[in-house]
């Protein structure tokens, strides 16, 4: 592997996207070394992917948790209000992020990592002492996990850019394939040991499995080059109007995000359909989402991430406004599961790699921090609002008593979200390129 003494300096004028952003003159510190694009990186890669499964175990399965909360220690709690627990744990472990990033300048990538591991454990097993205390689980699962889910994110997206260039896109695919993987694991397996054991010692074991593989994984994450002269907060990058066009697509489109798998579990209910069969949803939801994850990747290498971006977003809305409606039986609902599931997992490959595209990688890690950072509000209030649209329409009560005219608003709210965030990528698009077939 080529060392760091002997990289050389190149400008970030070399960058593939330079003569697309508009953002002025180069200062210095944003020069950096070329790239080995593998390596170590592979190492990076392989436990980058690690720790993203069991990010992804928690975000992507609190469906699968939520269920099981309400249906049995929080049972007279509303499902607005459990929601808002995953949706506060989404929220700060994107909210964090430029926290997160100065930590990793002035402790190293390593020890931020591990920090974020022990975090996102410890909360975990305190969360089995707190299952029937709202307040409790607000802070467990809510704060703790979620700070520590800021510090392992925020070094999975940043470490990448450090060891790869011309193979950035399936670097990152493979990292949010193990976020894939992870998240249609953990689905079944978190309703089995709900049903086994329950739901105090799902949290327990979650947490020690959490921390037991994810520590060793952490202690593997080094930095090729040193971050300390990277800036906190750059908002000169706001000057390029791709990146604002970016930004906000990004902004509004994690408001839809989560909407289905949060709610696929008692929408499934509501069609008479078992609790194991919403879990196997989830998990054939969250299948999807790990091929989406990684075939975004290497498109983005081929079509440009710009595009492949434009493509996740109409296929998330379309997915979400003309399928889910409509789909009153189990066979529909997987074909929904299917394509929301692909669009959806595309969506953490694509935005780091749109980043890293516009501004090169001298600037990336500051970009796609600042990026997840606005995230933060349709973390936190995007499956709440959902939860009471569904409150609203008369959701109410047992899932089994609903029906699925009670999900329509809710539906209809998070399509419509996703193809308002379509229409900002198009900008950002046409604003790098005008012409259709140009890679961006």
């Amino acid at each position: 592997m080529t060392t760091i003494t002997q990289l050389q300096q190149v400008e970030l004028k070399d960058s593939p996207m330079s003569s697309t952003n508009d953002i002025g003159d180069l200062e210095p510190h944003f020069s950096t070394t070329a790239i080995p694009d593998g390596g170590y990186g592979w190492i990076i890669v392989f436990c980058a992917a690690i720790t993203t499964f069991w990010i992804n175990a928690m975000i992507n399965c609190w469906g699968v948790l939520q269920s099981a909360l309400l249906s049995s220690t929080m049972s007279h709690s509303p499902a607005s209000t459990v929601s808002f627990i995953g949706s506060l744990n989404l929220a700060c472990g994107v909210g964090f992020g430029l926290f997160a990033t100065r930590a990793a300048r002035s402790f190293g990538s390593k020890t931020t990592a591990m920090s974020g591991i022990l975090l996102m454990g410890v909360g975990q097993i305190a969360a089995s002492f707190s299952t029937r205390n709202i307040a409790g689980m607000f802070v467990t699962i809510g704060l703790v996990v979620g700070v520590g889910m800021s510090a392992v994110y925020t070094i999975s997206n940043a470490l990448p850019v450090q060891y790869f260039s011309g193979r950035l896109g399936l670097a990152n695919g493979l990292v949010k394939l193990g976020g894939g993987i992870g998240g249609t694991v953990m689905a079944v397996a978190l309703q089995a040991l709900v049903d086994r054991v329950g739901i105090e010692w799902t949290f327990r074991i979650q947490g020690c499995m959490t921390i037991a593989t994810g520590l060793p994984a952490a202690w593997f994450m080094r930095d090729l080059t040193s971050t300390r002269n990277t800036p906190f907060v750059d908002f000169s990058m706001f000057r390029s109007r791709a990146f604002v066009a970016v930004f906000v697509a990004g902004a509004i489109g994690t408001f839809a995000l989560f909407v289905p798998p949060y709610y696929l579990p008692l929408f499934a209910q509501s069609l008479g359909l078992s609790s194991s069969t919403g879990a196997t949803l989830v998990a054939a939801f969250n299948l999807c989402n790990a091929i989406g994850r990684f075939v975004s990747g290497p498109l983005c290498d081929k079509i440009g991430p710009t595009n492949t971006f434009l493509i996740t977003m109409i296929l998330n809305a379309v997915s979400m406004l003309a399928i889910w409606p409509v789909s009153n039986t189990l066979a529909p609902l997987v074909v929904f599961a299917a394509i929301n599931g692909i669009a959806n997992g595309s969506y953490f490959t694509v935005v780091p790699t749109v980043a890293a595209s516009i501004f090169g990688p001298g600037r990336a890690a500051v970009a796609m921090s600042m990026s997840v950072t606005g995230w933060t509000v349709g973390y936190l209030l995007g499956a709440p609002i959902a939860g009471y649209l569904l409150q609203a329409a008369g959701g109410k009560g047992k899932a089994e008593s609903m029906n699925i005219e009670a999900f329509r608003p809710a539906i209809f709210y998070a399509g419509g979200v996703a193809l308002v965030s379509s229409l900002f990528v198009f900008i950002a698009r046409v604003s790098m390129a005008k012409q259709v077939g140009r890679k961006v």
